[in-house]
Protein backbone atom coordinates (compact mmCIF):
# COMPACT_ATOMS: atom_id res chain seq x y z
CA UNK A 1 0.00 0.00 0.00
CA UNK A 2 1.67 3.20 -0.79
CA UNK A 3 2.98 5.50 1.92
CA UNK A 4 2.56 9.68 1.79
CA UNK A 5 3.12 11.06 -1.38
CA UNK A 6 5.30 14.70 -1.60
CA UNK A 7 3.22 16.02 -4.30
CA UNK A 8 -0.23 15.71 -1.79
CA UNK A 9 -1.62 18.70 -0.38
CA UNK A 10 -3.17 16.33 2.23
CA UNK A 11 -0.15 14.08 2.95
CA UNK A 12 1.17 17.39 4.09
CA UNK A 13 -1.21 17.96 6.22
CA UNK A 14 -1.57 14.74 7.79
CA UNK A 15 2.25 15.32 8.35
CA UNK A 16 1.91 18.82 9.79
CA UNK A 17 -1.41 20.17 10.53
CA UNK A 18 -2.51 20.39 14.43
CA UNK A 19 -4.41 17.24 14.72
CA UNK A 20 -7.76 17.38 16.86
CA UNK A 21 -7.45 13.42 17.13
CA UNK A 22 -4.32 10.50 15.37
CA UNK A 23 -4.46 7.25 16.53
CA UNK A 24 -4.06 3.80 14.75
CA UNK A 25 -3.38 5.42 11.37
CA UNK A 26 -5.72 8.03 10.71
CA UNK A 27 -5.78 11.54 11.50
CA UNK A 28 -8.63 14.14 12.00
CA UNK A 29 -8.07 17.90 11.49
CA UNK A 30 -10.29 21.41 11.76
CA UNK A 31 -11.29 21.84 8.09
CA UNK A 32 -9.82 25.22 6.88
CA UNK A 33 -13.54 26.32 4.91
CA UNK A 34 -15.75 25.04 8.00
CA UNK A 35 -19.66 24.78 6.81
CA UNK A 36 -20.57 23.89 10.30
CA UNK A 37 -19.76 24.91 13.93
CA UNK A 38 -18.17 21.57 13.96
CA UNK A 39 -16.31 20.71 11.09
CA UNK A 40 -13.62 17.91 11.16
CA UNK A 41 -11.73 16.02 7.62
CA UNK A 42 -10.71 12.74 8.77
CA UNK A 43 -7.84 11.12 6.45
CA UNK A 44 -5.56 8.16 6.51
CA UNK A 45 -2.04 8.72 6.98
CA UNK A 46 -1.18 6.88 4.10
CA UNK A 47 -2.14 8.03 0.41
CA UNK A 48 -5.33 6.84 -0.55
CA UNK A 49 -6.62 8.76 -3.74
CA UNK A 50 -10.26 7.93 -3.12
CA UNK A 51 -12.97 5.99 -1.50
CA UNK A 52 -13.05 3.90 -4.30
CA UNK A 53 -10.00 2.40 -2.90
CA UNK A 54 -11.58 1.07 0.38
CA UNK A 55 -12.37 -2.27 -1.82
CA UNK A 56 -8.63 -3.15 -1.34
CA UNK A 57 -7.87 -2.39 1.92
CA UNK A 58 -7.42 -5.32 4.74
CA UNK A 59 -10.80 -5.79 5.66
CA UNK A 60 -9.51 -4.89 9.52
CA UNK A 61 -8.47 -1.35 7.91
CA UNK A 62 -11.73 0.04 6.46
CA UNK A 63 -13.76 -1.27 10.24
CA UNK A 64 -10.49 0.94 12.11
CA UNK A 65 -11.66 4.13 9.54
CA UNK A 66 -15.06 3.72 9.79
CA UNK A 67 -14.69 3.63 13.97
CA UNK A 68 -12.43 6.61 13.78
CA UNK A 69 -14.44 8.37 12.36
CA UNK A 70 -17.40 7.33 15.22
CA UNK A 71 -14.94 8.01 17.99
CA UNK A 72 -14.00 11.72 16.28
CA UNK A 73 -17.20 12.61 16.25
CA UNK A 74 -18.20 11.29 19.83
CA UNK A 75 -14.99 12.90 21.07
CA UNK A 76 -15.92 16.28 19.05
CA UNK A 77 -18.93 16.36 21.85
CA UNK A 78 -21.57 15.12 18.76
CA UNK A 79 -24.46 13.19 18.60
CA UNK A 80 -25.91 14.29 16.07
CA UNK A 81 -23.70 14.55 12.51
CA UNK A 82 -23.37 14.21 9.07
CA UNK A 83 -20.72 12.07 7.56
CA UNK A 84 -19.57 12.91 3.89
CA UNK A 85 -17.09 11.75 1.10
CA UNK A 86 -16.82 13.07 -1.90
CA UNK A 87 -15.46 10.47 -4.63
CA UNK A 88 -14.33 11.54 -8.01
CA UNK A 89 -14.57 15.21 -9.66
CA UNK A 90 -18.22 14.79 -10.46
CA UNK A 91 -18.99 13.45 -7.18
CA UNK A 92 -17.33 16.59 -5.26
CA UNK A 93 -13.98 15.57 -4.98
CA UNK A 94 -10.92 18.37 -5.01
CA UNK A 95 -8.65 16.79 -3.18
CA UNK A 96 -7.68 13.46 -4.56
CA UNK A 97 -6.06 11.96 -0.76
CA UNK A 98 -9.36 9.99 0.39
CA UNK A 99 -11.12 12.15 3.65
CA UNK A 100 -14.34 12.06 5.35
CA UNK A 101 -15.82 15.15 6.14
CA UNK A 102 -17.85 15.22 9.99
CA UNK A 103 -20.04 17.82 10.31
CA UNK A 104 -21.96 19.01 12.96
CA UNK A 105 -23.33 21.73 15.70
CA UNK A 106 -25.82 22.52 14.51
CA UNK A 107 -29.12 21.12 12.94
CA UNK A 108 -27.63 20.13 9.51
CA UNK A 109 -31.37 20.04 7.20
CA UNK A 110 -31.25 18.66 3.56
CA UNK A 111 -28.35 20.48 2.64
CA UNK A 112 -25.53 22.11 3.29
Amino acid sequence: MPGPREDCLFCKLVREAEAVRRADGFVAIADINPQAPVHLLVLPERHVDTFRDVAEFPPDEAQRMLAFVAETAAESGLTDYRVIVNVGPGGGQTVFHLHWHILGGRPMGETL
